[in-house]
């Protein structure tokens, strides 16, 4: 429930455990396809706008800085990059706030590392999103409003 799309989908997500992210860790963004890709971009240009640390997957960091949006690239789990910093050991030493990883594909390289960034997400209770619309609606509402602007009202307040 809300007054707005923002508001009710703000609500909704607290209600289910999601809290807004703290600007002082970051967010994971790894976006799969080219069209999820470009579902996030705006999502991401708000995060970058509104002052948050985003880090990218290889290929999303690589679509994002393309397109303007200045994001860390960070190193997938089975890589080792001397100027990357791979993602399990920043979702281990709990540098995320929320984690968005859509698959790819269905390869096999493409299901175990994103198998491991969803699975270390959760086992670190680290918010995690796995679809390109709600993390993009999500993103777009935190950034537009705060917990401050959230009411709380009965649920007659809503019937008209």
């Amino acid at each position: 429930m809300g007054d707005t799309f923002e508001e009710a989908l703000l609500n909704s997500m607290i209600a289910t455990g999601y809290k807004i992210p703290s600007k002082e860790k970051g967010i994971m963004l790894s976006s799969g396809s080219a069209r999820e890709k470009a579902m996030l971009l705006d999502a991401a240009e708000a995060l970058v706008k509104n002052g948050y640390k985003v880090y990218a997957s290889p290929g999303t960091a690589q679509y994002l800085n393309a397109e303007g949006v200045k994001v860390t690239a960070v190193s997938w789990p089975d890589e080792e990059h001397p100027e990357r910093e791979n993602v399990m050991t920043m979702i281990h030493d709990h540098a995320f706030d929320l984690v968005v990883n859509i698959p790819k594909n269905h390869s096999k390289r493409e299901l175990t590392n994103g198998y491991k960034i969803r699975r270390g997400a959760i086992d670190h209770n680290i918010p995690l999103i796995t679809n390109a619309r709600l993390a993009s609606a999500f993103i777009q509402a935190f950034c537009t409003l705060s917990l401050n602007d959230l009411q709380i009202k009965s649920w007659q307040e809503y019937e008209n």
